[in-house]
């Protein structure tokens, strides 16, 4: 969980870990990569518009390394659409959701992403 408002990051991270999805907090895109060297990450759950590496950029990068890992992006920032719409040109499709997140949406979400990947690999096994 990614967010340069740590009490987001913290808050977000918290409520991932107490409905069964084991989260990390990150406060940048430095240290959400540091992290996600250490434990290869299943999820990204990003920020878009953050200072120095944005969260698309963290998830290219991301998804670079771990090509299996799933990416859901948030943002409040109406600058997010151009951003989104250059990754697509470069062929990449993130899931966007709208800040503010309500709680139970993200984990629909989270849980919808990761339901989905895990049926896909029962079905490739």
């Amino acid at each position: 969980m990614v967010d340069d408002e740590a009490v987001i990051a913290d808050t977000l991270a918290e409520i991932l870990s107490l409905s069964g999805f084991p989260a990390i907090a990150a406060y940048d895109g430095n240290g959400a990569l540091g992290a996600a060297l250490l434990q290869p990450p299943e999820m990204l759950i990003t920020d878009v518009a953050m200072p120095g590496m944005n969260g698309i950029e963290l998830a290219v990068t991301i998804k670079r390394v771990y090509p299996d890992c799933k990416i859901l992006l948030f943002s409040g920032q109406a600058n997010t659409a151009d951003l989104l719409a250059t990754a697509r040109r470069d062929g990449h499709r993130f899931t966007l959701l709208n800040k503010p997140v309500a709680p139970q949406e993200l984990l629909a979400t989270v849980a919808r992403h990761l339901n989905a990947s895990a049926g896909q690999y029962a079905a490739d096994s």
